[in-house]
């Protein structure tokens, strides 16, 4: 059926509820008509992912059922022992996240899978924990992670608690793929499930167990304290569990943001509920200022990317992008690990491939091995879980330049709530010293070389920048780009064709021969194109000017692409 047939059919259906008809009926644009139903949501390794509304290409009860249905189907086909497994259920603070949550439930539940439901919002992380802790076979998570407030989201993990890879993404597939229509999905009332044992609701117990876990990670505490740390949730998920792990790791001196403590689906105070953007901070600074905070911390709306922003000598907050606080947690993870005798010879950090090189070098110092995957953290724990199977490597800590880390195994999942507690711990054990992080990460500068980066995120909204995309990447495979000024291309790795031991990807990655690099990749979660620029220097203004050369170079060229 194309998209105006699709239209119709929903229409005229008695399966559709009144409601969703209505909302269909009210648009009045055909272009809007045409991107609800032009193409089906797509199901791939980070699940679903996409704008809340009625239609087949939309975050709904009925696309989120037959998710719900695919996952479903692949347990079963495992067998009763995965159906007594069962899957762990979380969600955010988001539009429908509760309902989309008690579907999934419900479907699952329908076709003799157990489930343990959240009584309410968790951040992501404690999702993958749960499934480790439960030891069930599947876990989901509602949510759209930093998008804009109109997405949601439906992410799936595995068994190791991590999210799944393409092989398990490719069963729920094709198990959606049988359903010709909606009414072929089994669904159980909730109360029912409930009583027949099916749906189990937990709670606090994890959430004690998730703390106590992750207070066994401090690394050292010879720290200040006192530290004054202002913390903002973004209005998400963040809010009871990062300020409850550092009360119990003993930051006492925090003060969250109070326009932004408790849940916003719309996120009124923010708009873009992403601390990737210092817009985010706004009224963070603002606090932060007033109270003469040493450092703030902020969460994305499910609470697994963290960033952060220093107060510096002037007393203006400075802001710590993802690549730096990688590097500052590799450095201070690595030299505590050392000095307490707990620095493994078979250790290994785990970063993407577009993610800056400082790291790398201060992990040689400590004979720790640097291992790239694919973006995402399916690649950077899949790591972690190959490890356990190998022994080849001891997973340490594992990152990438978009604000995602994470420390030790216990969770396969970027997790800001371990993280914001590292990060404050960090900041206290420099301040004790007499440091900032700003200062750290200056003195690493100085050791290594003034690693510059720039990130360029260029949004291309619907079916013609869908197109579009394409196109940039086509042109950009076709035609590299060979001198920026006196610098050269050296090589290039295309990861839609090249053997990196990585799997296939539409990732391209430019190496220059004075070191510097640039990658271009569309982004798996959102309607962008993205650009990663690298330059590195011993003079830091020599690598700043690098920077700005291949940024304006590139950008023309992507601009000339219509």
């Amino acid at each position: 059926m194309n998209y105006k047939e699709k239209y119709r059919f929903w229409l005229e259906n008695d399966f559709f509820d009144e409601e969703t008809k209505l909302e269909l009926r009210s648009i009045t644009d055909e272009k809007e008509i045409e991107d609800r139903f032009y193409t089906d949501l797509s199901f791939g390794t980070a699940g679903l992912r996409g704008i809340v509304g009625a239609g087949t290409n939309r975050m709904n009860k009925y696309t989120v059922s037959l998710a719900a249905h695919g996952l479903a189907q692949t347990i079963v086909n495992r067998g009763e022992e995965a159906k007594r497994k069962g899957v762990a259920i979380a969600y955010d603070v988001r539009h429908f996240s509760p309902e989309f949550a008690e579907i999934t439930a419900r479907v699952l539940a329908a076709n003799g899978v157990k489930v343990y439901l959240f009584d309410g919002i968790r951040p992501t992380p404690l999702l993958s924990y749960t499934i480790r802790k439960l030891r069930t076979i599947s876990g989901v998570v509602i949510t759209a992670s930093h998008n804009p407030k109109n997405y949601n989201g439906f992410k799936v993990y595995w068994e190791e608690g991590s999210q799944i890879l393409d092989d398990i993404a490719n069963e729920i597939l094709a198990e959606i793929d049988k359903v010709k229509n909606f009414s072929e999905i089994q669904i159980i009332d909730f109360e029912e499930a409930k009583k027949a044992g099916l749906i189990e609701i937990i709670g606090k117990e994890i959430d004690e167990a998730y703390d106590s876990d992750l207070i066994s990670l401090s690394l050292c505490d010879d720290i200040d304290k006192d530290i004054k740390i202002i913390y903002t949730p973004l209005n998400g998920t963040g809010n009871i569990p990062v300020r409850r792990i550092l009360r119990k790791r003993g930051f006492t001196n925090v003060i969250v943001v109070p326009e932004q403590e408790n849940p916003d689906p719309d996120f009124t105070t923010v708009g873009y509920p992403n601390p990737e953007d210092i817009k985010a901070f706004s009224y963070a600074i603002d606090l932060g200022k007033k109270e003469n905070a040493d450092i703030i911390i902020a969460t994305d709306p499910d609470c697994d990317r963290v960033a952060a922003m220093v107060k510096d000598k002037d007393n203006e907050f400075r802001f710590i992008n993802g690549n730096q606080m990688g590097v500052l947690l590799v450095n201070y993870i690595l030299s505590q690990r050392k000095r307490s005798g707990a620095l493994p010879e078979n250790g290994a950090i785990v970063k993407s491939i577009v993610t800056g090189d400082l790291s790398k070098f201060i992990a040689d110092r400590y004979n720790i091995k640097t291992i790239e995957t694919l973006t995402g953290f399916k690649h950077i724990c899949g790591k972690a879980n190959e490890f356990d199977k190998t022994g080849e490597y001891e997973f340490i800590f594992g990152y990438e330049e978009s604000i995602g880390y994470v420390y030790g195994t216990m969770v396969r999942d970027k997790d800001a709530v371990n993280t914001s507690m590292l990060i404050a711990e960090m900041a206290g054990y420099y301040k004790k010293e007499g440091k900032t992080l700003l200062d750290v990460l200056e003195e690493i500068y100085k050791e290594y070389g003034y690693y510059k980066e720039k990130l360029v995120s260029i949004v291309l909204e619907g079916l013609e920048g869908s197109r579009r995309i394409g196109r940039i990447m086509d042109d950009f495979r076709k035609n590299p780009i060979t001198s920026f000024g006196n610098i050269y291309l050296r090589n290039t790795i295309d990861y839609l064709k090249d053997d990196t031991g990585n799997p296939k990807s539409n990732v391209l990655k430019y190496y220059l021969d004075d070191g510097s690099w640039y990658a271009i990749r569309p982004s798996g979660t959102e309607p962008k194109i993205k650009l990663y620029i690298y330059a590195m220097d011993k003079d830091e203004e020599v690598s700043e000017k690098k920077i700005d050369l291949i940024y304006s170079t590139l950008i023309q060229r992507v601009n000339s692409i219509e």
